[in-house]
């Protein structure tokens, strides 16, 4: 068919290429009609698919600012003099004001090598290869064993390299040239850290850098003990191998000797910004999805075809389209029946044995609904009222949203509303799909793979029909051509006769 002779109207005068597109214009019009709905389809799947970001987002927020504790509990720590002791407080420390004294701070223990044993750093290098075995006791009192190869040739920089990278050791070693002299300090602080050589070997190159050990099992020698830091908390005298140390959630760092207070309170400020930060995010999504669900349907603007918008202005384009995809989701019942169910959430009092009364609703804290049916459930906070609840009782607040329930009524605000916001992506995704799925697994996938389907088969109808129109033509040029031919034979047969 498509290899079909086709002869323009020279016979007959006439424009057959232009009278056959005139004819296929009326045949494409239930294929425009297929392309039509094909995009309105398409445009739907894409509004519903940014319904599913935009729900998304909301639990996103929900989950990282007012799920997570470390989020919503926030403390302020404050010392009375910071030149004594500061620190820092996780989202489960008491509030409390504690009373520190520091009667001496943690030191690590150092070792030095004898003085009178300088080590020319130049002429030094390892004669053959050797493992040192240090047995090492931790200022906590810990215990573990550091095995160091040491190859033959190491200078004396490469062997305080491997003296600072051995893990297992835990130790910061240096040469001092004006000296002479081999340093090592232990990393971590505390009265009972050492370095026991184990072996003869061991002791026999610990020799070499200057330090005096004869046997084995000795500690290493030049020695300055470490101390554990003494402090009194709260008229409680106590001792820590480190000077950073943790009481009941809060971290103290030990800075000097003297006397200071340090208090931890809840951050009221933290846990009022993500609540208003949920509220303005709540109030942003049930907007959007009353927009959608109150949009314009302009259905005399149906979308472009390909013709139309050759005869367009890109602008013409642009505002016209703009009203063919406008109330896609107009009335939709998945996202009526989301809004009315997250409506239910905020609204409805938290029950349970862990909800204080005068914090069962968010009406109690301080966030109301708007007076303003056209708000369509807009929040409204009572900033000072909320400050106020917080500082009252910060957990009551954080299990209104957070509580966990074996029934919707004991469920926490935040905890309804993922609920929801789950179940309706679900449903969407049934619906729109996402996009990282196939065509077949949604619905309307599966109705645009039909579609595609239908224009296939009609267009290979059109390339028929269209052959059929030229074939028709044809035969007329060709009869045409045959009755032109025949004409003249007689005209040239009588006009020699008359001759």
């Amino acid at each position: 068919m498509a290899n079909t002779l086709r002869i323009s109207g020279l016979a007959s005068g006439m424009d057959i290429d232009k009278i056959v597109s005139d004819l296929m214009k009326a045949e494409r019009m239930p294929l425009d009609k297929l392309k039509q709905k094909k995009q309105l389809l398409e445009w739907q799947r894409d509004d519903y698919r940014s319904m599913n970001t935009l729900l998304q987002g909301l639990d996103d927020y929900l989950f990282s600012n007012i799920t997570l504790q470390s989020s919503m509990f926030k403390k302020t720590v404050s010392s009375s003099n910071e030149s004594v002791v500061t620190a820092t407080a996780s989202s489960s420390a008491a509030n409390v004001a504690a009373a520190i004294q520091v009667n001496q701070v943690a030191t690590s223990a150092v070792w030095l090598s004898d003085a009178t044993k300088r080590v020319d750093k130049a002429s030094f290098s390892v004669d053959a290869d050797v493992t040192l075995t240090i047995n090492v006791t931790n200022g906590d009192g810990t215990t573990n064993q550091a095995a160091i190869t040491v190859k033959k040739g190491t200078t004396l920089d490469g062997v305080i390299a491997q003296l600072n990278s051995n893990l297992d050791l835990g130790v910061s070693a240096f040469y001092d040239e004006q000296t002479g002299r081999v340093s090592i300090m232990k990393k971590e602080m505390g009265a009972q850290a050492s370095l026991v050589l184990a072996d003869q070997a061991t002791v026999d190159f610990f020799a070499q850098l200057g330090f005096t050990n004869t046997a084995a099992g000795q500690e290493l020698t030049g020695k300055t003990a470490g101390k554990d830091a003494d402090i009194t908390i709260n008229g409680l005298r106590t001792t820590r191998s480190s000077n950073t140390f943790t009481i009941n959630g809060v971290t103290y760092t030990v800075k000097g000797t003297g006397t200071a207070t340090v208090s931890v309170e809840t951050d009221v400020d933290a846990m009022f910004n993500a609540i208003k930060g949920f509220v303005d995010k709540y109030n942003e999504v049930i907007a959007k999805i009353n927009a959608e669900l109150k949009e314009e349907r302009y259905r005399d603007y149906r979308p472009l075809t390909d013709e139309q918008k050759e005869a367009m202005t890109e602008k013409q384009i642009e505002l016209w389209e703009e009203k063919a995809r406008s109330g896609m989701l107009r009335g939709d019942s998945i996202l009526s029946s989301a809004l009315s169910q997250m409506r239910m959430n905020v609204y409805t009092k938290v029950e349970g044995a862990n909800i204080p009364s005068g914090f069962s609703q968010l009406a109690q804290i301080g966030i109301t609904t708007s007076s303003n049916y056209l708000d369509g459930g807009k929040l409204i906070i009572d900033e000072t009222k909320l400050r106020e609840k917080i500082k009252e009782n910060p957990d009551a607040v954080y299990q209104l949203f957070n509580q966990d329930g074996a029934t919707d009524a004991e469920k926490g605000i935040a905890r309804r509303l993922r609920d929801t916001i789950k179940a309706t992506i679900g449903k969407i995704e049934q619906k729109a799909g996402k996009t990282i799925w196939t065509n077949q697994q949604f619905a309307i996938g599966r109705d645009l793979i039909e579609i595609n389907d239908q224009i296939d088969r009609f267009e290979d109808r059109l390339k028929q029909i269209e052959d059929r129109y030229y074939r028709q033509f044809t035969a007329m040029e060709e009869a045409i051509q045959r009755a032109n031919q025949q004409s003249m034979y007689l005209m040239n047969a009588f006009g020699g006769m008359q001759r």
